[in-house]
């Protein structure tokens, strides 16, 4: 069966004025869906077919670039979508929370580690909040569409939230200010599904 774009769960204006609506537009429906449909013509006709998005990843042949690329990009905006929220940003609470004053001190902390990670990502990337099993959390980044499933990419663990700072995440609203994309990132964090996704891996 192959992959198919994801709804997006709000409108393509509903992150503003953190993330503007074109952006948003050009962004899903260009940009993810492009990664899409190569994706399922990469996999077409191999022993990948059938796998979800998450195992093709964990045993990825790094030489395969059109699989790393694209399906990097698949999974890494399906996750972006998810994690962002009209009615976001705050702090997260509960279980989650404790892990991020466990593991970073405080959230003050670990939001500068995240947004360090993605204001000195070289060129295009990601920034990550992983959690490994047992309920660490790590923070890093990774270039291009890699993403921490994939092996040997310098970190691991199951990401609960994703930052995208490749230039088509931001450049429409935000020209040459990463920085300003990352803090206004902060403000559309759906705090909500990253706890989700932290109790489902810990």
């Amino acid at each position: 069966m192959a992959f198919e774009l994801p709804q997006l769960p709000y409108a393509y204006d509903a992150l503003e004025p953190s993330i503007d609506a074109r952006t948003m537009e050009i962004h899903h429906s260009k940009h993810h869906n492009a990664y899409t449909t190569n994706l399922n013509a990469a996999i077409l006709g191999t022993d990948l077919e059938g796998k979800t998005i998450e195992n093709i990843l964990i045993n990825l042949d790094k030489k395969n670039a059109a699989v790393r690329n694209n399906g990097g990009g698949f999974y890494n905006h399906s996750l972006f979508w998810k994690i962002m929220s009209p009615n976001g940003g705050g702090l997260p609470t509960g279980e989650l929370l404790e892990a991020i004053e466990k593991d970073f001190k405080t959230f003050d902390e670990f939001k500068a580690s995240f947004a360090k990670a993605g204001a000195t990502q070289f060129g295009s990337g990601w920034a990550w909040l992983c959690v490994h099993k047992g309920g660490k959390l790590e923070v890093c980044g990774t270039p291009n569409q890699d993403n921490p499933l994939m092996p040997e990419v310098g970190c691991g663990g199951t990401p609960i939230l994703g930052m995208d700072v490749w230039e088509h995440a931001y450049y429409l609203h935000y020209q040459n200010r990463r920085p300003d994309y990352i803090e206004a990132f902060f403000n559309v964090i759906n705090w909500t599904e990253v706890a989700r996704l932290f109790a489902l891996e810990k």
